[in-house]
């Protein structure tokens, strides 16, 4: 079995998504008549993410900057394909995708084929950083990520993981080539699922949000070993990251942002990043995002679309390390 079938699955063929008509923008519309009706977010996540959360608190805050609604819509599922579908085929200037960039970064190694020109998602601000946690249960003797590796070199095959993207999946496989280290996968829709197992044993270590696995640990029910993000983060000082803690493969920022259709005038995209920025400074959306696992760290247009770049060339380092081709 190939290395993108077993990292994904089937791949998932869509049709065409039905979407209500709307009026296509003009590219000579001037940024200060927008917006001329709801604005809408969509996010490929469902609700209760910490993606999710920091939509719906930036929709209302936006929306009584541009005093018309900003409503979030979330459409899970199809690894991303379903919301970032109805997004661009919506080719609308009040219609905007929310979320990670992992939602797509790491399809053309996923899927054969994608149902959709990646030149269609355009980034207009960064948002927040979604904090990624490496746990493992109490039972694995590892308190460190070394010492994990130790641990699983020692017992070959012995050991699983589990993940819940599509792109932290490619990142731990390519970790796991890399050191040379046998580990079963096992697979979750549901990241409550492999918290409950992870808890309880069965699952030995888990790469998610620090959301998911926050709670847990503080309570000592199971060990966080690091964090998958570039600089240790504020609301987990005593992680080490994993640039610390020796294992510099599994790097992986949890970008989120907005994005806009290709067309989008540079000037209300300018608008809308700035928009964002200001939003991102208030003290209390810090506290907020904080304590649902997010960094925030806003960006404009140029920003997030080098940091994007970023996120893409480490990924393509991974597929090297697989042997997969990127899809054409």
């Amino acid at each position: 079995m190939s290395v993108r079938k077993h990292l994904a699955g089937a791949v998932i063929a869509l049709s065409a998504i039905a979407w209500p008509a709307e009026p296509a923008f003009s590219q000579a519309q001037p940024p200060q008549a927008w917006p001329q009706r709801p604005v809408k977010l969509i996010l490929p996540l469902g609700g209760g993410s910490g993606a999710d959360i920091g939509a719906r608190m930036f929709a209302e805050r936006l929306s009584a900057r541009w005093g018309q609604p900003v409503v979030v819509e979330n459409r899970p599922g199809g690894d991303g394909f379903v919301a970032i579908g109805a997004f661009t085929s919506a080719k609308d200037d009040h219609t905007f995708l929310w979320g990670p960039a992992a939602a797509f970064t790491a399809h053309p190694y996923l899927h054969a084929q994608l149902p959709y020109d990646a030149r269609d998602i355009v980034p207009i601000a960064r948002v927040t950083t979604t904090l990624v946690a490496f746990a493992v249960p109490n039972s694995v003797k590892a308190n460190s990520m070394l010492e994990l590796m130790a641990e699983a070199k020692v017992n070959p095959g012995k050991l699983n993981w589990a993940t819940v993207t599509g792109a932290t999946d490619f990142v731990f496989a390519g970790w796991l080539k890399k050191e040379g280290i046998e580990m079963a996968k096992v697979p979750y829709r549901n990241p409550t699922g492999a918290l409950n197992d992870l808890t309880e044993g069965r699952i030995h270590v888990f790469m998610a949000a620090y959301a998911i696995v926050r709670a847990q640990g503080e309570a000592g029910r199971l060990k966080i070993l690091a964090m998958s993000n570039r600089e240790r983060a504020v609301a987990a000082p005593n992680i080490p990251t994993v640039l610390e803690a020796g294992t510099p493969t599994l790097m992986f920022d949890g970008l989120v942002g907005l994005y806009g259709p290709r067309d989008l005038p540079a000037g209300l995209r300018d608008r809308i990043a700035a928009d964002i920025r200001t939003i991102a400074s208030d003290p209390e959306i810090v506290s907020r995002m904080t304590a649902t696992g997010q960094a925030v760290t806003p960006g404009n247009p140029a920003e997030m679309t080098a940091a994007i770049d970023e996120q893409r060339k480490g990924l393509a380092a991974i597929a090297q390390i697989l042997g997969v081709k990127a899809a054409q």
